[in-house]
């Protein structure tokens, strides 16, 4: 094994085990629904089955039916399959110094062996008869495109269809412009290309903080808040040089381009669009900042990957893990000691703090479409005349289902199945691929 795999390993390691001992000590969850829960555990309300049965059935379905199956789509870790899990891990382990030790080496080797199990199960899936691996990838296609759709579906949520529909306009005049005369040839021969879905993306997030800023008030919702709730924020700021590290650990472990912090920068980034994908993390750093700031607020836990700006900075420091480590370390440090600040500042801007909301919505409801689309390629590419019945089909059905997958799961988890099965077919004779691996 090679220095840089070792190196990938310790990282990928240390951040399963911090963020398991974060969460059995009630510092900081991923989950964003069990993080109202803590301090009820926290304070003795209920107890430690609770929690980690509350935790197990918050998580467990989107790490197995969302996170792992996207992941195995790029080929790079969805950070949702590790934070999430380590979301379980720490609360099932005991109270005290042993639960920590536990939750610490069970974090470890989870992180580690996602990382390995998941290149094998790449490795297992192109050694099939019929490698559909290429196909696959088809699945993430349409998200690199439709990212930039979602700050004028956001606009839409928030402002209303017209606005919604001009700033879409706007954004594909963008994209048909910059795709058409983006290129510019530099002195010397040498040409620069402008990314027409970064530009596009600009474009609409522009216009959705005009839109927000617009919106005035004088409420002080979060500083009441922040009055009532002062002792759980001293809480976090207590637990900063922990909570700084997970940061640095997550920045390292994106530079290292080992996981990404959502579908979207996950695609681009397998696409080698670094640019577009920095954006888009951002982007989405923007949305939950209302989110992560609010629940920190009143439930005194952060979230290891604190308002997701650490992953644009692994981004942006590609390649260079000790660097990225640092500056991921310090944004988070700075995030932390910034929420008396961020709480006074979203009272004076309400447009900006609902933003959040309608930012998260539309990114879910963007991805969910796009995935669909990009499970259906992939499904008719490696079966023609069957994949779209295939995936069609079992998005319906899953709708019906006690236990449904999230929908944003359900093109990945039909192209996967549907690879397998064609395998199972080929083995047996009835059926024959466009092309055998």
């Amino acid at each position: 094994m090679d220095t840089s795999k070792i190196i990938e390993l310790l990282v990928v390691g240390a951040l399963g085990a911090l963020c398991s001992i974060l969460a059995n000590r009630g510092i900081a969850v991923f989950n964003d629904g069990l993080r109202p829960v803590v301090p009820e555990f926290l304070e003795g309300k209920i107890g430690k089955k609770e929690i980690a049965a509350t935790s197990f059935a918050l998580s467990f379905g989107l790490v197995i039916g969302f996170g792992i199956p996207v992941s195995i789509g790029a080929s790079i870790i969805l950070v949702h399959s590790i934070l999430l899990a380590t979301d379980i891990i720490g609360s099932w382990s005991p109270v005290g110094k042993k639960g920590i030790i536990i939750a610490g080496v069970v974090g470890a080797a989870y992180g580690v062996g996602i990382t390995l199990g998941l290149q094998a199960v790449v490795d297992l899936f192109a050694k099939m008869p019929v490698d559909f691996l290429p196909s696959l990838a088809m699945v993430g296609t349409p998200v690199v495109v439709a990212f930039s759709i979602f700050p004028a579906v956001a606009i839409a949520y928030q402002h209303g269809f017209k606005k919604g529909a001009i700033s879409f306009a706007l954004v594909g005049l963008t994209l048909f412009a910059v795709k058409k005369f983006g290129t510019f040839t530099l002195s010397g021969g040498t040409t620069f290309t402008l990314s027409a879905e970064g530009m596009s993306l600009l474009v609409g997030m522009i216009l959705m903080i005009i839109f927000a800023v617009g919106v005035k008030g004088d409420g002080d919702a979060n500083q009441n808040l922040m009055s009532i709730f002062m002792e759980r924020v001293n809480r976090i700021k207590k637990n900063w040089i922990l909570l700084s590290a997970v940061g640095g650990l997550v920045s390292a472990a994106t530079s290292l381009l080992m996981i990404a912090g959502d579908p979207i920068s996950l695609n681009l980034l397998s696409d080698g669009k670094y640019s577009e994908a920095a954006l888009a993390a951002f982007a989405r750093g923007i949305g939950f900042i209302p989110l992560v700031f609010s629940t920190a607020i009143v439930t005194g836990v952060y979230s290891p990957a604190g308002t997701t700006f650490v992953f644009v900075v692994g981004i942006l420091l590609r390649g260079n893990p000790i660097l990225a480590f640092v500056v991921g370390a310090l944004v988070m440090f700075i995030e932390i000691m910034l929420l008396n600040g961020m709480a006074k500042g979203l009272d004076k801007f309400p447009g900006v703090r609902e933003m959040g909301e309608h930012i998260r919505t539309s990114m879910n409801k963007v991805l969910e479409v796009a995935l669909l689309i990009g499970g259906a390629m992939a499904s008719e590419a490696m079966a023609p005349g069957i994949g779209y019945f295939w995936v069609i089909g079992l998005y319906l059905l899953n709708r019906t289902a006690k236990k449904p997958l999230v929908d944003l799961a359900v093109g990945p988890v039909a192209a996967i199945a549907l690879g397998i099965i064609v395998n199972i077919l080929y083995l047996v004779g009835l059926f024959t691929p466009v092309v055998a691996g």
